[in-house]
């Protein structure tokens, strides 16, 4: 036998024997060993003591310093917490399942538990300090390989239904002949792995919350209680995450939303339907009139489409296959309709948009046609999915479909991705990465042959190249039709959302015949590029009010200015203020209130109003005014001729000239955050 071991800095060794990484480790140096969490075999993460087999393996030992390690650290810790939980509540427990999660913000891991006594978070330090028992007794986590129904057995001994369900499905679905468990001293548990060699390897993990679960998401079954927590490779990355956590908690929109009168959601009319408010559909309208200019300027034509449409339509497109599970029900029609088949609620705008180009003829000469709409579409997702207005069940998409000849595809690729670029930075959304989403070649799911898949997969790499872009390619991450370019966004706060997003087409012209007559006389098939900069007004502001703390840049800001009088007297010359600043296109609001200044001034501040501006008898007499900064404080006196052209010119240019310097953004929005808190915290100011 020969087993050769390639390490990342290029040296090898050789092995007559069998041979795992942690023994190699041992070899290289003991005290690499007593750090070994796990390992990278062939690319693939096993444990430190999987058995590395006949022929060459690429190896890398993965510690403490490896990012690589903490999808293993964190699903190790699950198993823990399992065990904690086994030994708290006695045998009745039953486990069913615990993910590591990496791409969650708040947590990192979690298990669901089947309980003979409901638990909730007041029990989760007495969970955790069990835990933290556990590891500190440093109980190997030992795999072992058995045959399907002696670990059916076993795990039935134990009284582990949900298990042998578990394994009845993969000898149904994966005709599986064996399957791997991992003992924990008196714990037991069917896993695939991998986990770290034992429990004193995990330092630092915290318990945040629990839940309720149906089992494998099915609201037919039984609703299992779900414990959350997160666990880091040290102590340091814990707490900073922690802290981070607690940010976006004085940050959620949710929160915020109900605060600033700008969005809400009302039982009687239904879950996940935003209803929005005065001061939210101001930002809306803003938002999306400034992408309408945008749009106009680059030759998009506008549309508008109905809420619903036949089912045959999403049928020929494939969205009603595709997304069938996650639609609301369909609309019958009456015996005597002939649109016997039904109505649907649309899931998507493009099948509209396509009768639209299809109802007319086209020429060569007439494309690109570029038609556009804020259309709303409706997905029904399951009630534990929904999430302020990240996640709804009715939403506008900011939506345009490009219908191309083959040779314009990659321009109009190129100027979507323009247009996107233009959207995020106008916004102040400048740390983001791209990612290239490719179809899965092992799935069933996507549309259309490989030959127009492969095309428009290199039409994407041909714009992304040429613009010098740095892209990820993601297998299984394409939409069902085609390839795409997804923005992911981060936040002043660390966090990743998924924005814009650039589609390309060779399939639904195929599926819906489309044509255009080309200079040769000849029809033609079109390219279609689906495109939307913002995502969805409801998600995108969702995250804006996150990641500006609802503290809105002047032009988006539903109050821009508050003008504050000192004292009644004052009130006619505040009401001609606020008249000019209205005349000019500033949305100003007055404080008649008989309440003193410092009073005014903390009700404008927590309600994250821009400017405001103070008129004391000295401002009245000499026909000025005084302002001031929601964060920065006094800026001084001037006229209110110098007022209106600043605040104005500051709305045109979207803040690149602005009446005050600000910070970066998220000093500035630490700083809204820290004003807003102490002024709830300290009575109000007075002015004499």
């Amino acid at each position: 036998m020969s087993v050769t071991i390639k390490l990342p800095d290029g040296s090898t060794k050789h092995y007559d024997k069998c041979v795992t990484p942690l023994e190699v480790a041992e070899e290289i140096s003991p005290r690499l060993a007593s750090a070994t969490l796990a390992a990278e075999v062939d690319g693939k993460l096993v444990d430190a003591a999987a058995t590395l087999t006949e022929g060459e393996h690429e190896l890398k030992i993965l510690t403490h310093r490896d990012q690589a390690a903490l999808e293993v650290l964190r699903h190790s810790t699950a198993h823990v917490l399992a065990h904690a939980v086994r030994r708290l509540y006695g045998p009745k427990v039953q486990y069913t399942i615990g993910p590591a999660l990496m791409d969650d913000f708040q947590y990192g891991f979690y298990y669901d538990f089947d309980l003979p006594e409901p638990i909730g978070d007041q029990d989760l330090p007495k969970i955790q300090q069990e835990m933290k028992r556990i590891c500190g007794e440093k109980t190997p986590l030992l795999r072992e390989e058995l045959p399907v129904d002696k670990a059916r057995a076993e795990m039935k001994d134990l009284g582990q239904d949900y298990k042998v369900e578990m394994i009845d499905d993969l000898v149904s679905r994966e005709n599986v002949q064996s399957v791997s468990l991992y003992r924990q001293g008196d714990f037991v548990d069917m896993c695939r792995g991998p986990h770290l060699p034992n429990t004193g390897r995990i330092k630092a993990f915290k318990l945040i919350s629990t839940a309720g679960a149906y089992w494998r998401g099915d609201e037919k079954n039984k609703m299992l209680t779900r414990i959350y927590g997160t666990a880091f490779l040290d102590k340091k990355q814990l707490n900073e995450h922690l802290a981070r956590v607690e940010e976006a908690r004085k940050r959620d929109h949710r929160v915020l939303g109900k605060q600033l009168g700008l969005f809400l959601f009302s039982d009687a009319v239904g879950a996940g339907l935003p209803l929005w408010m005065p001061n939210g559909t101001i930002i809306r309208m803003e938002l999306e009139g400034w992408l309408r200019g945008e749009l106009l300027k680059r030759g998009y034509k506008p549309v508008i489409t109905p809420h619903i449409g036949k089912l045959d339509l999403y049928r020929t497109s494939g969205h009603y296959p595709y997304y069938e599970h996650g639609l609301f029900p369909t609309m019958p029609m009456g015996e005597d309709d002939s649109d016997d088949d039904g109505y649907l609620l649309k899931p998507m705008n493009c099948p509209h948009h396509i009768q639209i180009y299809k109802a007319v003829q086209h020429s060569y000469r007439d494309l690109p046609v570029r038609l556009s709409e804020f259309g709303t579409v409706y997905r029904f997702e399951q009630s534990g999915e929904l999430s302020g207005l990240t996640r709804v069940r009715g939403f506008t998409q900011d939506d345009a479909h490009i219908f191309c000849t083959p040779d314009q595809l990659e321009a109009e690729i190129e100027s979507c991705v323009d247009l996107t670029i233009c959207c995020l930075e106008t916004l102040g959304l400048t740390d983001y990465r791209v990612r290239i989403g490719l179809r899965d070649p092992d799935s069933a799911k996507y549309t259309g042959s490989p030959e127009r898949w492969d095309r428009a997969e290199q039409n994407i790499r041909n714009v992304v190249a040429k613009l010098g872009m740095t892209a990820a390619e993601e297998q299984g991450e394409a939409a069902f039709y085609g390839p795409k370019i997804d923005f992911i966004v981060k936040d002043c706060i660390g966090r990743e959302w998924q924005l814009g997003t650039i589609q390309v087409d060779y399939n639904l012209p195929e599926r819906f015949d489309l044509e255009y007559t080309g200079s040769d006389n000849a029809s033609h098939r079109p390219v279609m590029v689906h495109r939307a900069p913002l995502g969805s007004p409801e998600r995108f502001i969702g995250i804006l009010i996150e990641h500006f703390a609802g503290a809105f840049p002047l032009w988006l800001s539903p109050v821009q200015i508050s003008v504050l009088p000192v004292s009644e007297k004052l009130s006619d010359y505040a009401r001609q203020i606020v008249e000019q600043l209205r005349q000019a296109g500033v949305r100003a609001e007055l404080d008649e209130s008989a309440d003193k200044i410092g009073a005014k001034i903390r009700r404008a501040t927590i309600a994250k109003v821009p400017y405001m501006v103070i008129v004391g008898q000295k401002e009245a007499q000499a026909g000025t005014v005084a302002l001031r900064h929601r964060t920065l404080g006094d800026h001084g006196e001037m006229t209110l001729t110098d007022l209106i052209e600043g605040l104005t010119e500051e709305i045109r240019t979207k803040g690149a000239k602005a009446m005050v310097a600000l910070p970066q953004a998220a000093e500035q929005t630490e700083e809204i955050l820290t004003t807003t808190e102490d002024l709830e915290k300290t009575e109000p100011e007075t002015r004499n």
